[in-house]
């Protein structure tokens, strides 16, 4: 008997369901928490999961004087090295020579931080260690930074690759955030920290930097009006020290509002689906419900409208199969998981929504982009934002 080939309906459906569990699982993995901190042997070695190296490497050496040329008999005669230039190792290995303790002082050396990279804390100096193979701090001393002249000034022990370093968590965890639509298939986030406030445009498949305040002044930067996919983009913005992505290890170093990554994860998703036209905001009610729970502000917002000065925001509770409003609001005195009036339980945010929307609001939604949607889902998760408010 032959074996019937199945039906190609039925094999696109699993082809979907693989992809769809594929995708789910690689989500999913974006937000788990290492379970140990990462071991250091070696006293004042850089912890590369709580700091990160910004503004390139500098390369710094002695160089020994080739020699010179010297006047014979009307020639000019020069020894060539066949090795070219040689580094001078300082201090030398072999300094019987020298009978002074300090005929080998440390070296001043000043560095001008790159223009395109921002620290929100004085930078710390770490020199490379070419025997251990990593990044110390010890052998460096007077340190001095002039943030207005972007100059740096410090003494090194001896000579090698240097670099400067900055907390990789300084902007963690965020103050408060917000995603609203601008148009179908283009929103804007805003995330706030202690220091800055960063503003990203997401369309279709890209992203963008729309615009970084410092001290509530405009900071310009070469990043701004330049649209990168989302991986692209978010390398960039750890590059130029704007890092609000957190990693498996940052639990470590920040304070967190933990939550169960698949009740994270379904919100995003479904955050994402719907942000066309509703904006999603952040609420101090998500740090007081358990790690099973999730609690944000949400309201329907037509592209095209002007936004309102004190819009009126539903709180809606989430725990990943069931959506329920409030009956409080940001302002009440205390947490309550009672229901708003003349509301009842939904298992998505979809229908949860789909109770106060306006028809025109659940169409903008229909008319989602797959692509804008993944963009915008993938931004969610790689900043963590229900995690690290």
């Amino acid at each position: 008997s032959s074996v019937q080939e199945e039906p190609e309906a039925t094999k696109y459906e699993l082809e979907m369901k693989l992809l769809s569990e594929t995708v789910s699982a690689a989500q999913l993995l974006l937000l788990e928490n290492a379970p140990e901190k990462p071991y250091f042997s070696e006293e004042n070695e850089v912890d590369l999961c709580q700091f990160t190296a910004l503004g390139g490497v500098h390369h710094l050496d002695i160089l020994e004087l080739p020699p010179q040329c010297k006047p014979r008999k009307g020639w000019m005669i020069v020894e060539i090295l066949k090795e070219g230039l040689q580094k001078y190792t300082y201090p030398p290995e072999t300094a019987e020579d020298f009978e002074t303790e300090n005929a080998f002082p440390p070296i001043e050396v000043m560095l001008e931080v790159h223009e395109n990279v921002i620290f929100f804390e004085n930078p710390v100096v770490a020199r490379w260690d070419a025997e251990g193979k990593h990044w110390k701090t010890d052998g460096i001393s007077n340190v001095s930074y002039k943030s207005e002249d972007r100059l740096i000034t410090f003494s090194l022990e001896t000579l090698g690759p240097v670099t400067l370093i900055q907390d990789a968590h300084v902007n963690m965890p965020y103050q408060s955030w917000e995603l609203r639509p601008l148009d179908v298939n283009k929103v804007l986030l805003t995330v706030t920290t202690v220091f800055t406030e960063i503003q990203i445009q997401i369309k279709e498949n890209l992203c963008m930097l729309a615009s970084i305040k410092l001290n509530d002044k405009k900071h310009s930067s070469i990043l701004e009006e330049k649209w990168m996919t989302p991986v692209s983009f978010i390398i960039a913005l750890k590059e130029a020290g704007l890092n609000i992505f957190p990693t498996g290890h940052s639990h470590f170093y920040v304070v967190i509002n933990y939550k169960l990554p698949l009740v994270e994860v379904k919100a995003y998703r479904q955050m994402a689906l719907l942000s066309s036209a509703f904006a999603f905001g952040w609420s101090k009610w998500n740090t007081v419900c358990d790690s099973k729970k999730v609690v944000f502000q949400v309201r329907e917002q037509l592209p095209k409208e002007e936004p309102i000065q004190n819009p009126n925001w539903t709180l809606l509770m989430f725990s990943g199969d069931r959506a329920q409003s409030l009956k409080i609001n940001e302002s009440s005195d205390a947490f309550s998981e009672a229901l708003k009036e003349e509301t009842e339980f939904h298992s998505t945010l979809y229908h949860m929504v789909k109770d106060f929307a306006s028809k025109e609001a659940m169409k903008k939604v229909r008319c989602s982009n797959c692509q804008f949607v993944d963009s915008v889902c993938h931004m969610l998760l790689s900043t963590r934002l229900l995690s690290y408010s």
